[in-house]
């Protein structure tokens, strides 16, 4: 074997092996926290946005303080405020839970007839290869009516994430287009993060948004994003490693994401 053959194959499984990972960055789920740590009120995380950013350009989350609801669309971090503002953030703003990823759509539909928010699930969750598997998914379209919220900022003591979402401000919208990032998480993660689906809403204007509670799609397209690794990266500092992260119920979860 000649030296220039053997460049040529060195320089082929480099080649090779750096498609692999790049396709792997693409498929995954980098996470930052637990939702059971949210629930238990650690708001403040020492993750920047530009740290999660780095990770991908499709997510959802909340910030420091409990601070309102995140969404990051084509790589821009949006807060939604409990006064319904909308700003892009600094990549020098902190997270206490987020999770995000590269999107790259595996799976299309189209849905041209009104559906209520439990039709559009059943209809997605019919279309995924497996329900053990993480999936991204992002719905764009035109919404006849959709209810989101925001979670106002809090202070120390912080309260339980429980008795937070009892005062929340609701956003009523009717006949709005926009994208719901979205991101299916299988059942076998309950207490890292939400089971199901975890959905937030962004208006096409960037004048609204929040977490959905409820909607009804009228028309427009799902796509899906089957994601084959899962990242948890978990804050080190003595109230996270403190914490007794086993107290919050299904139940518990399932009330403060409706």
């Amino acid at each position: 074997m000649t030296r220039n053959t053997i460049y040529a194959l060195g320089l082929c499984l480099a080649l090779f092996f750096g498609a692999l990972m790049a396709s792997a960055a693409e498929h995954a789920l980098y996470q930052v926290s637990t939702i059971n740590a949210l629930m238990q009120g650690i708001y403040d995380g020492p993750t920047t946005v530009k740290t999660l950013l780095a990770h991908g350009d499709f997510g959802l989350g909340t910030f420091n303080h409990l601070d309102g609801e995140m969404v990051v669309l084509d790589g821009v971090c949006y807060q939604i405020r409990s006064d319904g503002a909308v700003t892009k953030m600094p990549d020098t703003t902190f997270t206490p839970f987020a999770a995000i990823t590269t999107f790259t759509p595996e799976i299309t539909l189209q849905f041209a007839t009104p559906m209520t928010l439990a039709e559009l699930e059943a209809a997605i969750t019919k279309a995924l290869p497996s329900t053990n598997r993480f999936y991204a998914v992002k719905i764009t379209g035109t919404f006849a009516a959709l209810r989101a919220r925001s979670v106002p900022q809090q202070q120390q003591p912080y309260p339980l994430l429980t008795t937070v979402v009892k005062t929340q401000p609701e956003f009523q919208m009717k006949d709005v287009t926009g994208t719901i990032a979205a991101f299916y998480c299988p059942p076998f993660v309950a207490g890292i993060n939400v089971t199901g689906y975890h959905l937030h809403f962004l208006r096409d204007d960037k004048k609204a948004g929040g977490h959905v509670l409820d909607c009804t799609l009228k028309s427009g397209t799902v796509q899906i994003d089957t994601l084959a690794t899962f990242q948890l990266a978990l804050p080190d500092d003595p109230i996270f490693n403190k914490a007794d992260l086993t107290t919050s119920s299904p139940a518990e979860i399932e009330q403060v994401e409706q």
